[in-house]
């Protein structure tokens, strides 16, 4: 069986792809290329989509999102792997299974269950799975407001609300939680808990539209980092700090919500080329 190498460990995406680019597979696969990984793919859906909307997805049959899988870990081996849309429980299920075969595998959950305009990418009854038999299988899991408030029943709106969901989600199974605080207007600050740390991840709030793909991001590049060796707390610091800098860098794409710019760190090489 080969490996990926020291010098550009693999990394694994299973999500759904965005004809747009700006978040799902396309959005994940930026990251780890951004950050030293290299990027590799299971697609669980192909949805017809722009910064401005989403109109359709197809979900993949569930055998097939195991075999990429499959096929993947066997051959390159990533060290990391990060989920997002999952669409249905039947995907779920089968991804559950075909990663219970790699113990080894370090697994960030990113409980995609609605884009930011409201199109569900989770059927609703999905959610049970997810939460029973995917959580407790991931090393973190990194809800934002609306699906931390999904997987733990309590309406968030502060600081206090969110440390009583993620100590909630800890309960119900999970080993360590980032509720992401980006869609807060006051503030971008994040929690980090595993049960014995609490760790708060201050910024401030960017008000900007470019910020499709965000939540994709920010799980990849702690992917990202975990593959490249970092221990899960500066995989997350790194995380955050990418996503911070891409946003604050971003530039329109479309006529709607445009991506973060994942290559920010970049951009003056990529200018002096064409210049």
């Amino acid at each position: 069986m080969s490996t990926s190498n020291d010098a550009w460990p693999a990394a694994l995406t299973i999500a759904g792809s965005d004809s747009g680019g700006g978040a799902g597979i396309q959005a994940d696969l930026k990251t780890f290329a951004a950050l030293g990984a290299f990027g590799t793919s299971a697609i669980t859906a192909v949805t017809a989509q722009n910064t401005r909307e989403v109109r359709d997805a197809f979900h993949l049959a569930p055998g097939l999102v195991a075999e990429q899988i499959r096929a993947v870990m066997d051959d390159i081996a990533p060290r990391a792997a990060k989920t997002g849309m999952l669409a249905n429980r039947q995907i779920i299920a089968a991804v559950v299974e075909t990663l219970d075969a790699y113990p080894d595998l370090h697994v960030v959950v990113d409980p995609v269950a609605f884009t930011s305009t409201g199109y569900p990418l989770l059927e609703a009854d999905a959610m049970g799975i997810l939460q029973n038999e995917l959580v407790p299988r991931a090393r973190l899991i990194t809800p934002n407001l609306r699906e931390a408030a999904a997987l733990s029943g309590v309406a968030i709106e502060g600081d206090d609300d969110m440390r009583r969901s993620a100590e909630i989600m800890l309960e119900r199974g999970a080993r360590a939680v980032l509720v992401k605080g980006g869609h807060r207007t006051d503030s971008a600050d994040d929690l980090f808990t595993d049960g014995t740390t609490e760790r708060w991840l201050r910024a401030e709030h960017i008000d900007t539209y470019h910020t499709h793909g965000t939540g994709c991001s920010l799980s990849a590049a702690i992917a990202a980092g975990i593959a490249r060796g970092l221990a899960l707390d500066a995989a997350i610091t790194q995380g955050k700090a990418f996503v911070y800098a891409g946003l604050k860098h971003g530039y329109a794409v479309g006529g709607g919500r445009s991506p973060i710019n994942h290559f920010h760190a970049h951009q003056p090489q990529i200018e002096r080329m064409y210049s």
